[in-house]
């Protein structure tokens, strides 16, 4: 009984979302409305209606000849105008339909990017990026199967029955009263077994997500795949998820199935009664002929519309499960967000202070923290280096700085402004970040350097390049700048994609800088090269350096060793090597000259 109000809460949250931006063009859907109402009821209820007088006037006397165009000419005008309107009425429900999705359509993809750029780190961690890609589409494309089954579906069947019940009332009033009492029990019969249908349709679109996730996260490793000859294994994965796509599928056909053999019969006794009361209606009522062709025809038209409920149900349940997942995170609270007086960072000098600060991550527990009562001073403009053993908190370190997880205890200060207190975007703007793995675009080399100042010149991106020593190889690029760097730059070679991120770093030129392994992925050549870039790029600016090979940091101002989250070391390399501690031995290793154990 728990999960049931859970499932109608969130149905009522997508139906906010969508009524948000329906409302935003609400003259459209006012159209859509109208225009429906007239197709429903001049085509399927006029037309009948002015048969059934045609009926009744032959009946009625018989028409000579030449008297046919002037006793039926006004039944034919009307019918003419009757049928115009009725067209009309399509074409303009079509059009303001179609107009109301391509909008709709632009602002929830809108809502859908803005929230899930917005999101955590965190939040991205957990979640396969191919999954939230299909997540952000169904719930787009929901609102129109949502919006069409409205227009469509749902104003036809009940304008169905009140143009039946206004129509007829008057000249068979208790075939009505039957009619509408079925048409009530079909409706609760139909609502129950959608209810028990609803939750298996929930399933059916988690099991799609879980399946475009799994197909995102082999292909996007496709390189793994193949170099382990894991082709097989993937498969069964894949398999096991496409099977429970077929298993949920199926669950909810065969509910389906069963809800519409009920509404089925529902319609057959329908019928049955209509036939039988027009069959009889003259002798035992004394109606008219007429009339009778309109009852037939208004029951008929009733039941069709009727027996569209059970693919609507089915329509309504694919389109709710589809948005199901997307509307959870559109309503989900951010990790990390702007207070809400939130200031622009205004860098003065650079300097950063680390302030008794305690974190673990949102999807661990207290005892595991990361760090514990941590404090680290850097003066302005010095560079530091950040060193240690893996998960000593190097990198962690760096998230914090760009606020990419909240702590939970202490403060983080860049020239005695707290970044809690500051806007996200103008602190990260600061800060020129390159990170391990380089953040390429499937766009051109250029636009990829150009990323964090793209109003840069081709003089400015070219002078990047240079310094990064990337502009040699670039140039021997099919399209040298203008080359497709490929999904996460995958064209290029590992050291070849930190050259580009860091000729993006350089072109930045912002006062801080944060380099995270930066010159991992390059040969031994490369590095040397660039070292003399990223010393010039460093020089007067608050630089922070995460690095494993410590030929990198030796230059630096200054170097801590960082273990389990606590500073083991501090000093320069000439002081740390002689110290012979935790940052010797390392040197030692990497050195070939091990100074003790």
């Amino acid at each position: 009984m728990e999960k049931e109000p859970r499932q109608t809460g969130v149905i009522l949250r997508t139906l906010a979302s969508y009524a948000k931006v329906t409302m935003a063009q609400w003259a459209m859907f006012l159209l859509s409305i109208i225009a429906t109402l007239a197709f429903v009821f001049f085509l399927s209820f006029a037309n009948p209606y002015i048969v059934g007088l045609i009926i009744d006037r032959v009946q009625a006397d018989p028409v000579a000849a030449d008297q046919v165009l002037t006793v039926f000419g006004p039944y034919i005008v009307a019918l003419i105008v009757v049928n115009a309107l009725g067209q009309l009425g399509s074409k303009l429900q079509d059009y303001s339909v179609w107009k109301l999705e391509i909008r709709a359509n632009y602002l929830l993809a809108t809502r859908c990017f803005d929230t899930l750029s917005n999101q955590s780190m965190t939040f991205h961690s957990n979640r396969f990026g191919g999954s939230l890609v299909s997540q952000t589409q169904k719930f787009i494309s929901a609102y129109a199967t949502l919006m069409e089954n409205f227009i469509y579906a749902i104003i036809p069947i009940v304008m169905s029955v009140v143009f039946t019940v206004v129509l007829l009332a008057s000249s068979v009033p208790l075939f009505v009263i039957i009619l509408v009492a079925i048409l009530v029990v079909y409706v609760i019969a139909a609502y129950i077994m959608y209810k028990r249908v609803l939750p298996m349709n929930r399933g059916a679109a988690s099991a799609q997500n879980a399946l475009s996730g799994e197909l995102s996260d082999s292909i996007t490793n496709i390189l793994a795949v193949k170099t382990y000859g894991r082709e097989a294994y993937e498969r069964k994965i894949f398999d096991q998820v496409n099977q429970s796509v077929v298993a949920a599928d199926s669950k909810r056909m065969r509910a389906s199935t069963a809800r519409g053999a009920v509404t089925s019969t529902i319609i057959v006794f329908i019928m049955m009664l209509a036939v039988i009361f027009i069959t009889g209606g003259n002798a035992w009522f004394g109606i008219s002929a007429g009339t009778l062709v309109m009852v037939f025809t208004y029951t008929y038209s009733v039941t069709m519309q009727f027996n569209r409920i059970n693919m609507l149900f089915q329509s309504l349940n694919r389109g709710f499960g589809d948005a199901h997942e997307m509307t959870l995170i559109l309503n989900e609270p951010r990790l990390v967000d702007d207070v809400a007086d939130a200031r622009p960072l205004k860098v003065s000098e650079g300097r950063i202070d680390f302030e008794r600060v305690t974190f673990w991550y949102a999807d661990a527990n207290e005892e595991s923290q990361v760090f514990r009562d941590f404090t680290l001073h850097i003066p302005a403009g010095q560079r530091l280096g950040l060193v240690g053993r893996s998960g000593s908190g190097k990198t962690t370190l760096t998230t914090l700085l760009l606020r990419l997880s909240d702590l939970q205890e202490g403060r983080i200060l860049i020239d005695d402004q707290d970044i809690a207190l500051l806007s996200q975007v103008s602190l990260r703007q600061q800060i020129a970040y390159v990170p391990q793995e380089p953040l390429l675009f499937h766009r051109t080399v250029r636009d990829n350097i150009a990323y964090g100042c793209p109003d840069a010149s081709d003089q400015q991106i070219y002078a990047a390049a240079a310094k990064a020593n990337a502009l040699e190889f670039i140039e021997r690029l099919p399209q040298g700048f203008q080359t497709i760097t490929g999904e996460r730059g995958i064209k290029l070679s590992g050291g070849q994609r930190q050259r580009v991120a860091i000729a993006r770093a350089i072109l930045a030129d912002r006062p801080i800088l944060v380099l995270d392994e930066a010159t991992s992925a390059l040969d031994s050549e490369s590095e040397s090269l660039i070292q003399a870039a990223l010393r010039n790029l460093m020089e007067g600016r608050t630089s922070i350096v995460v690095a494993h090979r410590l030929s990198t940091v030796a230059s630096l101002d200054r170097i801590v060793v960082l273990s389990d989250g606590r500073i083991v070391e501090d000093g320069t390399h000439q002081q740390l090597v002689a110290a012979d501690g935790e940052y010797a031995h390392l040197w030692g290793r990497q050195t070939g000259a091990y100074l003790g154990d």
